[in-house]
């Protein structure tokens, strides 16, 4: 009997913060139209050379909240675009889009929730409030290797940490002030965890913690025009889709303390039909999540010109 082939499935995922580096997206800045343009848009969106800062750093400067979340919208945008130009019609339409944290808001730039003028000019905000409110209220995080949600969830409550990040199955991460975060990685270890990994990170990102930030956010929120989605956008705090632009402003505001369900996500769109995933981003960091998710399906991460070349070509 001779094998079916499936029919692939498509979702299109993005990275959140973490994934920037100095040089990131220059290759493909310099052989694709599509990716100049949206560098060209960022820039005058911001009133910054947002793209030499990503090609030419200061790295200090690139980490810096503010600057890094923009970054990152703007290369995984290009890198979107490029893909498009580069295949033309033949581009797959995707079942479902998703991000990760700072990615939501790309994915909803792709989904059509907002467009990129307004939503790269809506993270740089986003990143500005959340360094303020991390100065104000200060904390971290820390990933736990090896434990399971339940096991995690109970060093939550135990350690007054609150889960931040449930990104596979024993890959979980926690945020809270530092007095509570440092009990926290000693109770996972305690309990059997393999390593614990604190995060460089500004701030107490997914907790309560970011109560000033989200504040803030509400006002930049409501300058912005929201569209229901062209199709599904999957929810960080639900790892359900957003049908229409109210649970799209509910998301965008409440995800800033809210605990980001990836794995919950990629198991919903993966039990809706997806059975491949693209990453648009620098780093192959939500592709390898995906396949520690669901060793059955497909994922791979679009970053510069060959990687675009090699995906089309393994189309055909």
């Amino acid at each position: 009997m001779s094998d079916i082939e499936i029919a692939p499935v498509y979702s299109y995922i993005f990275p959140g913060q973490g994934t920037q580096k100095v040089g990131m997206g220059r290759t493909l800045y310099d052989v694709s139209p599509a990716a100049r343009t949206v560098f060209a848009e960022a820039d005058d969106s911001l009133g910054m050379p947002l793209s030499r800062l990503i090609f030419e750093g200061p790295s200090a400067d690139l980490q810096d909240t503010a600057h890094a979340q923009p970054a990152i919208m703007a290369v995984s945008i290009a890198i979107w675009r490029a893909w498009q130009e580069f295949l033309g019609p033949a581009a797959p339409q995707p079942a479902a889009v998703a991000g990760h944290s700072l990615g939501e808001y790309t994915s909803m730039v792709v989904g059509g929730v907002m467009d990129f003028g307004d939503g790269i000019r809506l993270v740089r905000e986003r990143g500005r409030l959340m360094h303020e409110a991390g100065e104000a209220r200060p904390g971290s995080m820390a990933a736990i290797i090896g434990l399971d949600e339940h096991t995690v969830g109970q060093v939550a409550l135990d350690s007054g940490v609150e889960l931040a990040n449930i990104n596979s199955d024993d890959q979980i991460v926690v945020s809270g002030d530092k007095i509570a975060l440092a009990r926290a990685m000693d109770l996972a270890l305690a309990r059997g965890a393999k390593k614990v990994v604190p995060l460089a990170v500004s701030g107490a990102f997914h907790s309560r913690l970011m109560r000033l930030a989200q504040d803030g956010l509400s006002h930049a929120i409501d300058d912005i025009k929201l569209h229901d989605p062209e199709f599904p956008v999957i929810a960080n705090s639900t790892g359900a889709p957003i049908v229409n632009a109210a649970q799209a402003r509910e998301e965008l505001l409440t995800g800033l303390c809210n605990c980001v369900l990836w794995k919950h996500s990629v198991q919903f769109m993966v039990g809706s039909g997806v059975n491949r995933f693209v990453e648009f981003g620098p780093a192959r960091v939500l592709s390898s999540l995906v396949r520690r998710i669901d060793a059955g399906v497909g994922a791979l991460t679009l970053s510069d010109p060959d990687s675009i070349r090699k995906a089309a070509a393994d189309r055909n």
